[in-house]
């Protein structure tokens, strides 16, 4: 009793994370599951590709050492990042769930090319190439010198082989390699062998390539939380504070220009907020007292006093940073098709010859000479080397083919994903619209066109407002030159007045120029209403109390985006917008396309929307360009970004249309839907020979040089299928055309804003 008793603490597991560099696959983390879980006294391994992290739980007396030293001998770089006291965590504790910060100094990923990976992939590719050249000077030596090549390349492999082999991954990719590699040196093919082996480091470089940066997308959110803080203290006076030590009911003080570092409540100040990062919405958000502002968004025009509403482990960009991480690792690939092939092609092959090359002269009195002859045949035939080649053969012909088109995909697994599609969630600003708004129409109420343009133009002078500059680009196009106006006021969150040619004069919300309005402003409101129900936003021009008018401006859409939908239609393939704009401005685009709406979506709603639609049975494909979109983009079969978009956007997804065109999305349809029937074609004809030629050798027609010419064979001939690849021209010329015309200016493309009249004055000081 005794003894238990002392030793019942040790039976509480505690946790250790551990970021593990270089694990960028599926079989990554299936070798690094297995490994660890066999360990004594450990309890269960969680392993995350979406932040390169192993958390293992595990009994206190294990040494923790021996963690990192497994991993290690899987090839891998392990660092230990933490551990927690109890049990696997799910505390929310601030230490636990709190974002990390960002990756400074040796934190960085180093460039590919100086990593473990990019150097073996060097190395080998510089052997290949001294060994043919070695080979072509001296012929008489061509066999010793590719056969040091092959030796020298194999040993990394053949080590991770065995490594894994005897941690409990025994069929892994790196001994199918080896065996392909053997197999080809066997029968004197070393120059084939030592291309399947630089093959395959190219492969493994590429694919840690993609991981790399896809992780990059992560850290690009967390950048968005500024370093520090201005906490007030009781006495009233200003202290600077890590953002993270921000705990509920501390007070803050932000200043124009800068980033809010938590979510809070406006106590004191007025002004507006850009949350375009985190909403979407292009235009500024006027906040006042008892309002809520988000961490990460910018306080742009006046000093804002906030109380505090969220501990950092709980705050905005924290909750999207963890949305975005849980969805990748939930879409993690479970294994590389050849990997799950080889646990069954590659024992039954080796079990196939070697019965061949036994069972005759043990119990038929066949000549051993003869039937080890034929079981060397049927082992160098059943070589998976043109099986191994044809996949990837495909995959990056298909990946070249997009690139040259303007159609980035992060790695075959989006390319062959694209296929199986069938519904395509679109955003709406900078995805299906330019991301910037134009004027639409100038409603004249009172007096003349050119005077109501020329005060709008003259106060929307040196402001960055998204409106304003939309006014000042119209005036411009209509050949009318701004004035400079007298006294200019600028009112946050109303708009800005000044005197223009001694008349009084202001630009600005519909609100505020009805209370600067002295008489009857029936007319203004009436002819505001039916412009607010086609979504558009509004900037009013008053002079001495009486509405001249108003202009009405909103977000035009791309020009082929009705083209992108129509072709995504005449694919099987569903399409719907989801936006976090006003449902008016949203249904004004979805109507003309004849797509379904959903308007007025925060980023955990655009992640739940597409959650449901795969819980229905569809496969969804998410396209937006904002860090709004980052959860979605992330929880979808693909995310894919348009070209314009923020550099979240682009990270997070699975693929990007580099031109911002509408019609990309089903350019990538057809690009993987023509990929995979490379692939299907590849297959056969190198199944198909290895069948033909394996019955022949058993017939005793065919022999060990046939066997070579039938891998040789099958090699050329699914290398040339997949090259036609390269010639395949998937955007349709509708489409490519209008690309140059749909890029914006210069303007960053977001959302546009929930309220029709907001003012253009809101950036100005």
């Amino acid at each position: 009793m005794s003894s238990q008793a002392v030793g019942a603490p040790l039976t509480v597991p505690v946790e250790t994370r551990l970021r593990v560099d270089g694990m960028d696959c599926g079989a990554c983390a299936s070798r690094v599951e297995t490994a660890l879980g066999r360990l004594p006294e450990v309890r269960a391994v969680t392993v995350s590709l979406a932040t390169a992290e192993v958390r293992v739980e595990h009994l206190p007396g294990i040494d923790r050492a021996q963690l990192a030293e497994t991993l290690s001998r899987l090839g891998f770089t392990p660092r230990e990042t933490a551990s927690t006291g109890a049990t696997a965590c799910g505390c929310g504790a601030a230490a636990c769930a709190a974002p990390e910060a960002p990756p400074t100094g040796a934190d960085r990923p180093t460039p590919w090319w100086r990593s473990r990976q990019g150097l073996l992939t060097l190395g080998t590719g510089a052997l290949m190439l001294t060994a043919y050249g070695a080979a072509s000077l001296f012929p008489a030596f061509e066999r010793p010198i590719f056969l040091a090549a092959v030796l020298l390349g194999l040993v990394p492999v053949a080590r991770r082989a065995w490594a894994a082999a005897r941690l409990g991954s025994p069929l892994s990719i790196e001994t199918l390699m080896s065996l392909a590699a053997l197999a080809a040196v066997a029968v004197g093919a070393e120059a084939e062998a030592a291309a399947v082996l630089f093959l395959f480091q190219v492969g493994e470089s590429l694919e840690g390539l993609a991981a790399r940066r896809s992780r990059a997308g992560i850290g690009a959110l967390i950048e968005l939380l500024p370093r520090n803080a201005r906490r007030l203290r009781a006495d009233g006076t200003l202290e600077t504070v890590a953002a993270e030590r921000l705990r509920v009911d501390d007070r803050i003080e932000v200043h124009p220009g800068e980033r809010i570092p938590a979510d809070g409540e406006v106590l004191e100040g007025v002004g507006g907020v850009d949350e375009s990062p985190l909403s979407g919405e292009s235009l500024p958000q006027l906040r006042r007292p008892g309002d809520a502002v988000f961490a990460g968004s910018v306080n742009l025009e006046s000093r804002l006093r906030l109380r505090v509403t969220a501990d950092a482990a709980d705050n905005t960009i924290a909750r999207i940073t963890r949305l975005v991480r849980e969805a990748q690792a939930r879409k993690a690939p479970s294994a590389r098709f050849i990997e799950r092939f080889a646990r069954v092609y590659t024992p039954l092959v080796v079990l196939f010859a070697t019965l061949v090359a036994v069972v005759p002269p043990l119990f038929l009195g066949a000549l051993w000479s003869e039937w080890v002859y034929r079981g060397a045949a049927i082992l160098l035939i059943g070589c998976p080397c043109a099986l191994v080649i044809s996949t990837p053969a495909a995959i990056a012909a298909g990946l070249a083919a997009g690139a040259r088109q303007g159609l980035l995909m992060k790695g075959g697994a989006v390319l062959e994903g694209l296929a199986r599609i069938t519904r395509v969630a679109f955003d709406k600003t900078g995805t299906l619209t330019l991301g910037q708004p134009r004027v639409t129409e100038v409603v004249v109420l009172e007096g003349e066109r050119a005077r109501l343009l020329e005060c709008a133009a003259a106060l929307s002078q040196g402001s960055s407002h998204p409106l304003s500059r939309a006014i000042l680009a119209h005036t411009e196009a209509a050949g009318l030159a701004a004035v400079a106006p007298e006294h200019v006021r600028a009112l946050p969150g109303r708009g800005v007045g000044g005197e223009i040619e001694g008349r009084e004069c202001f630009l600005g919300s519909l609100t505020a120029a009805r209370e600067l309005i002295g008489g009857d402003a029936s007319g203004l409101v009436v002819a505001a209403e039916s412009q607010q129900a086609l979504g558009r936003s509004l900037s009013v021009v008053v002079e001495d109390g009486r509405a001249l008018g108003l202009i009405a401006m909103h977000d035009a859409p791309r020009e082929d985006a009705a083209a992108g939908i129509a072709a995504l239609d005449r694919l099987g393939i569903g399409a719907l917008v989801l936006s976090g704009d006003q449902r008016p401005a949203v249904a004004a685009l979805a109507g003309p396309l004849g797509i379904e709406a959903h308007a007025g979506l925060l980023p955990e709603d655009k992640q739940r929307l597409v959650s449901e639609l795969q819980k229905s049975g569809e496969r969804v494909a998410k396209v937006g360009d904002g860090i709004n979109d980052a959860p979605a983009l992330a929880a979808a079969e693909i995310g894919i970004a348009m070209g314009g978009g923020t550099e979240v956007a682009l990270e997070t997804a699975d693929a990007a249309s580099l031109h911002a065109r509408v019609g990309d999305v089903a350019a990538m349809v057809r690009l993987s839907r023509r990929t995979l029937r490379v692939i299907r074609q590849n297959v056969a004809l190198a199944i198909g020979l290895k069948l033909g030629l394996m019955v022949t050798t058993l017939l005793g027609v065919t022999g060990l040089w046939p066997a070579v010419l039938a891998d040789t064979g099958a090699t050329v001939l699914v290398t040339a299928n997949s090259l036609r690849l390269l010639r395949a021209r998937v955007v349709e010329p509708t489409a490519a055309g209008a690309s140059g015309r749909q890029e914006a200016s210069g303007a960053k493309p977001d959302e546009c804003c929930r309220d029709g009249d907001q003012s253009p004055a809101a950036s100005l000081q």
